[in-house]
């Protein structure tokens, strides 16, 4: 439907939109000229990738109170590269990985690429509470076969946070088992309001073997340079084996390239200048958001961070045929909740990174269809 409208000509707001970089945002100029280093036409690999990368992502979890060395980094071109490699690593065919849901669609792809069966634990609400980490379906999923858990802090599109009594007793969890926890913090710089109760990152949850994945992505909204990473910590011996074993995973692959490697500290460093406009198109947004849900069927579901609001509607019972009618009569696209497996109907999510004029037109027409 989407396709053909567009073939017709017709204009469509698009509120599902996640590219940084086509939402009308200015980069620093100069940053292109950090490619230009002549050290680029020099191909010295390192497995990890260059020291000079890694140490910057590790002054980045010091940053958040939790030293970390270079030796701790590994670069990966992306963080679903990153999720492969520690499903090789940690998985044998027929293992499976705990996933949270609702979440973004991706797990099962990738443990099924990698041999491995993605089972979901549960974020669930009380009430018009915020989203919390069901213990008792971790507890539930987990059997012999599992071999990790996945965290996604802050989740998208919940936007959910652990905060720091589920983040210690996930890390309980996985230590008292012997299983790896991943957290997937690609979001964790982008929360709505600081709060003392949410952990920075979960990597300092050393009684497990703890692996944090980040990128340029997000954290620079630079996607198509493409490096991630891993950051890992846990029990000396643990970490030592698994970054040994990660080494010998990239060695086999050597995807993250050079320019992008050398450019990467300068980035990084001053990420800032391109997270600064994008939490304030995030704040502005959510304003509006809140504003027009305030009143009528609509609610905003309460969130911590990332880029994605979840709106709910409990008279809603087929939120598919609404959101095809919502791009039929008023030209607006949105996700329904079921492509991120929420448990019921009535959920739909949007993107807090469109364009202003954009998003408060396209919101407008949602909050006035029935």
């Amino acid at each position: 439907m989407r396709s053909q409208l567009s073939a017709q000509g017709t204009p469509v707001i698009d509120l599902t939109v996640s590219n940084p970089t086509a939402i009308g945002l200015t980069y620093p100029p100069e940053w292109v000229d950090e490619l230009a280093d002549p050290a680029v036409f020099s191909y010295a690999p390192d497995p990890k990738g260059l020291s000079l990368a890694r140490r910057s992502v590790a002054a980045l979890f010091s940053k958040k109170g939790v030293p970390v060395t270079e030796e701790q980094i590994v670069l990966t071109a992306s963080t679903s590269e990153a999720y492969s490699w520690l499903f090789k690593l940690l998985g044998d065919p027929g293992s499976n990985v705990l996933v949270p849901t609702p979440s973004y669609p991706l797990f099962g792809y990738l443990a099924g690429l990698n041999d491995l069966e993605a089972v979901p634990y549960f974020l669930r609400r009380t009430g018009d509470g915020p989203w919390h980490l069901d213990r008792e379906s971790v507890v539930a999923a987990f059997d012999e076969k599992t071999c990790a858990v996945v965290a996604v802090h802050p989740n998208n599109p919940t936007g959910s946070a652990l905060r720091a009594d589920e983040a210690r007793w996930l890390a309980d969890f996985c230590a008292q088992r012997g299983v790896a926890l991943i957290s997937d913090e690609v979001f964790a710089d982008y929360l709505h309001t600081p709060d003392p109760q949410i952990p920075p990152t979960l990597l300092g949850n050393s009684g497990a073997l703890t692996f944090a994945l980040g990128g340029l992505s997000k954290f620079a909204a630079l996607p198509q340079m493409k490096m991630g990473w891993i950051a890992c910590n846990g029990p000396a011996e643990d970490c030592a084996q698994a970054l040994a074993r990660l080494e010998l995973i990239a060695d086999t692959y050597l995807s993250v390239n050079t320019p992008v490697q050398r450019a990467a500290p300068a980035w990084i460093t001053q990420a800032d200048r391109i997270q600064q406009p994008i939490r304030s198109r995030l704040s502005e947004n959510l304003k509006f958001l809140r504003e027009q849900t305030a009143a009528g069927s609509w609610r905003l579901l309460p969130s911590d961070g990332g880029w994605s609001a979840v709106l709910h509607n409990p008279a809603l019972a087929d939120e598919e045929t609404w959101a095809v009618s919502l791009l039929e009569k008023k030209n607006v696209f949105v996700h329904p909740g079921f492509f991120f497996d929420f448990e019921q109907e009535g959920f739909v999510v949007v993107s807090l990174l469109c364009e202003l004029k954009q998003f408060r037109e396209g919101i407008t027409r949602l909050c006035s269809h029935e």
